[in-house]
């Protein structure tokens, strides 16, 4: 199947194209094999708008339901107490021919790995996001680039099929919009996004302990293993035409060596991109031999979506991501040569 990249994608989700997701969820979902897929190393926003929705169509009456996601299959330590986690199979046992396939919080068919042939074997796909850089795969889209997150689209799809919330929905949704809007502080956070929190937090979820949960418990070994990580980082001031670049890398290695998972290296980008002197801070995190999983954040100057987009990935204007090959040192002189191109001021 050959990825296209878009070039324009709309806006915001037009009402033909809501609509048509009602109609084909309605028209799949009630007697089919539902699937509903979120991309490679999940994050809050990924699962938690795939498995709110996916208890929204519980609460329809659907049986064959199931959620999944491209191996690795391990669910972060601060997501193990998501609602709807039983719905969760690995790749292999996932549904082989749905009938209907919804994908969450995935711009590109690159971010399903094994599972991107379910959209040829699926008899209508719905793909939910939010990232501008979307490159339009599948059958109906609603991809809206205003959203602050994936859930904020799903919470608008339940509302539409009469699915009203409850508090295990809720708590999915509000974590997947919590995350992704960096605990309600970065520039998404529009009265939009705190009217929903809003109508979550009225199910009778307890947002205190939610945040506890998901930003404020890492193990010792994690804040040890971050010491080593943050100890490297390197300065660049000259990099985005004097906006200043901050970067450091954490490699397999230095997980084994503090006995930790991949999933606490996902909060590293947080202290990184604190730092005064520069606009944007880049996280390399090895995932195999020569392969990088790669952390780009700005603060304004650049576009990091649109160098993603140029290295293979995607993302937002201030926060995006792409895999990168090499040496970390090479993965980070790929993305300064891109950066002067992509200046926002």
């Amino acid at each position: 199947m050959t990825e296209t990249v878009a070039t324009t994608v709309p806006v915001s989700v037009s009402e033909r194209e809501w609509a048509d997701a009602v109609r084909t969820v309605r028209e799949f979902a009630p007697a089919g094999r539902v699937l509903l897929i979120c991309h490679v190393s999940p994050d809050g926003d990924a699962l938690g708008s795939m498995l709110g929705f996916a208890l929204g169509l519980r609460r329809l009456g659907v049986r064959d339901l199931q959620a999944t996601f491209p191996d690795p299959f391990e669910i972060p330590e601060p997501f193990v107490d998501l609602p709807g986690l039983d719905l969760l199979v690995p790749e292999s046992q996932a549904y082989p021919d749905p009938d209907l396939v919804l994908v969450f919080d995935v711009a590109s068919e690159s971010r399903l790995g094994g599972l991107v042939d379910r959209l040829a074997t699926a008899r209508a796909t719905v793909v939910l996001d939010h990232h501008a850089s979307n490159t339009r795969f599948g059958g109906v889209h609603l991809v809206d680039a205003t959203a602050a997150a994936t859930a904020v689209v799903a919470e608008q799809l339940l509302d539409r099929l009469d699915v009203p919330l409850d508090v295990e929905i809720a708590e999915c949704l509000y974590v997947a919009l919590a995350t992704d809007t960096g605990s309600f502080r970065f520039d998404m956070t529009t009265p939009r996004v705190h009217e929903m929190a809003a109508r979550l937090i009225a199910t009778g979820l307890r947002p205190g302990e939610i945040s506890r949960r998901i930003f404020d418990s890492r193990p010792f070994g994690a804040m040890k293993l971050f010491a080593d990580v943050l100890g490297r980082a390197q300065l660049d001031p000259t990099a985005a035409a004097g906006h200043g670049m901050v970067w450091t890398y954490a490699t397999l290695d230095d997980l084994a060596r503090h006995e930790q998972r991949p999933y606490v290296l996902d909060a590293l980008i947080d202290p990184v991109r604190c730092v005064a002197e520069v606009d944007v801070s880049v996280v390399v995190k090895e995932i195999a031999e020569g392969e990088w999983a790669v952390s780009l954040r700005s603060k304004g100057a650049v576009d990091v979506s649109a160098v993603a987009v140029a290295l293979g990935g995607g993302g937002h204007r201030l926060a995006a991501g792409f895999t990168g090959y090499g040496a970390p040192g090479e993965v980070v002189v790929a993305i300064r040569e891109h950066l002067d191109a992509h200046l926002i001021v």
